[in-house]
């Protein structure tokens, strides 16, 4: 160690190591050395278990091993402490460090400073809705959850990794039976498939804390049917989340995908929620799709009202 840290250019990269993770292009600029000295130094370092790489893409970073026993860092630090006065090479590659850095902050400050105001709108790597569906889900709290019209059970193979209890109805044998065998492969043990229809719903008064129709409701012969079933099954302060198409015009769906309505006005969807007992009552537009035909969809919640609610509205 003390051999290591006798040359000057050695003792300069370890102490830039010593405050931040660098890359040789960056250390280059610091020191305003040539990259093979710079490399001809580091392997020199890396060889002895005192500096490892790490590797992205094209470029590798440098930074002191995170395994460097106490007497090894103090040795640098007195190395350091040492020259201190007598290397001003030290007080400038400081100053040329806070300069790389400061250059790295405004280029990502730069980026976002562009896109601000637009930034959904703007491609990014990684950030699809798919993803942040993802995220959102590995929310949901330890509580009993239904999926009305649940087909195979895709978000609910998702919910049921921290929810309580989660059924699945669907009124397509086999899709019950596809969705069950991927419960069991998945180990999902609280998640259960029940073969019915959301208008006639095999599942006891004030059985779950939430009920979700995702895409569903348009499959349905009497939404409104639908939708005070969900009420029924809902506990006192339950939620139900809705999402469906907006209205449309596209008369194939019935043929291609066994829609039984063309979607629905926000105003229709929000008047069947306060029809069927529900409080609370927000609709919304969240996407539309950019090719033809354009569907869009609706997000829905309403609360079934608590015991609290009930009492207020009978006092009023």
């Amino acid at each position: 160690m003390l051999k290591l840290i006798s040359d000057p250019t050695r003792l300069r990269l370890l102490a830039l190591l010593l405050r931040e993770e660098l890359s040789v292009a960056e250390l280059q600029d610091v020191l305003d050395m040539g990259q093979s000295r710079i490399s001809s130094q580091l392997a020199l370092l890396r060889q002895a278990g005192i500096v490892h790489d790490r590797r992205e893409g094209k470029k590798a970073f440098y930074s002191l091993r995170p395994s460097l026993k106490k007497v090894q860092l103090d040795l640098l630090h007195a190395a350091l402490a040492a020259v201190e006065g007598n290397m001003p090479e030290l007080e400038r590659d400081t100053g040329s460090l806070e300069r790389i850095l400061q250059k790295r902050r405004h280029s990502q400050e730069q980026y976002f400073n562009r896109v601000a105001g637009r930034f959904d709108k703007n491609y990014a790597p990684g950030r699809s809705w798919k993803a942040i569906g993802q995220l959102a889900l590995r929310l949901t709290p330890k509580i009993t959850i239904a999926d009305l019209g649940a087909g195979e059970g895709l978000i609910s193979q998702l919910l049921a990794r921290r929810a309580s209890q989660v059924w699945c109805i669907d009124n397509s044998p086999r899709m019950v039976e596809a969705g069950t065998e991927l419960a069991q492969k998945n180990g999902l043990d609280n998640l259960s498939y029940k073969l019915g229809d959301i208008e006639d719903i095999p599942l006891p008064d004030c059985c779950v804390d939430l009920a979700i129709l995702s895409q569903a409701l348009h499959h349905a012969s009497h939404p409104q049917t639908a939708l005070a079933e969900a009420h029924r099954i809902l506990k006192p302060g339950g939620q139900l989340l809705i999402l469906d198409l907006k209205e449309h015009h596209f008369e194939k769906a019935r043929e291609l995908y066994a829609d039984l309505w063309l979607g629905f006005s926000e105003n229709t969807l929000h008047s069947f929620l306060k029809q069927a007992g529900f409080t609370r009552v927000e609709v919304s537009t969240v996407d539309t799709e950019p090719h033809e035909p354009h569907f869009t969809t609706l997000l829905a919640s309403a609360h079934r009202p608590s015991s609290h609610e009930n009492a207020s509205s009978r006092t009023e």
